[in-house]
């Protein structure tokens, strides 16, 4: 597949989209290895995909091709719709990274898709369980109730990420071809 960049054509199924797409594969199945709840890369691995790969579609594609495998399994929810949203959005936070990759830009945006996540999955959970009433009052419960887990969610976005992001810019660093767009 070639993909128009200015006056040249250029691969995009090269060394970069290899390596990105092996990180964001290892880290989906990184799931699948016991960890504490909600200690798990899945906001890393939507910021990562919309920070480095340079085509969009394939920001999207990969990343959710990636957490599709990797669920396959774990087993299926109700609020799967809200995992898939947040992710997908988290994935248009690492598109406003992308010419401002420092690191207390990405700690940051770590954080945003933290929040982004819990405050969308628990609004599915409030709304695809019934386990709190169906109004204000219900929905604040539902959110209180959450808080418990969100620090594990905000360590592990922050240790993933940093892990991805790390691996990728030290890769880069060693093989120049890494870093040409």
């Amino acid at each position: 597949m070639k993909l128009q960049g200015g006056s040249m054509n250029k691969n995009i199924f090269n060394t970069k989209f290899w390596t990105l797409s092996i990180i964001v594969l290892a880290a989906a199945f990184a799931r699948l290895v016991p960890h504490p709840p909600n200690f798990a890369p899945i906001a890393a691995i939507a910021l990562f995909g919309g920070v480095y790969f340079d085509n969009k579609k394939l920001a999207f594609i990969i990343p959710f091709a990636a957490m599709i495998l990797s669920d396959i399994f774990m087993p299926l929810h109700s609020t799967m719709w809200a995992v898939y949203l947040s992710f997908a959005l988290i994935v248009l936070i690492g598109f406003s990274l992308r010419e401002k990759k420092k690191v207390k830009n990405i700690i940051l945006a770590s954080i945003a898709s933290s929040v982004l996540f819990f405050v969308i999955t628990n609004f599915g959970v409030w709304l695809s369980f019934k386990m709190y009433p169906m109004n204000l009052t219900g929905l604040a419960e539902c959110y209180i109730a959450a808080i418990p887990f969100f620090h594990s969610t905000l360590f592990g976005d922050l240790f993933f990420v940093g892990i991805m992001f790390g691996l990728f810019e030290i890769l880069k660093a060693r093989l120049p071809q890494l870093a040409k767009i």
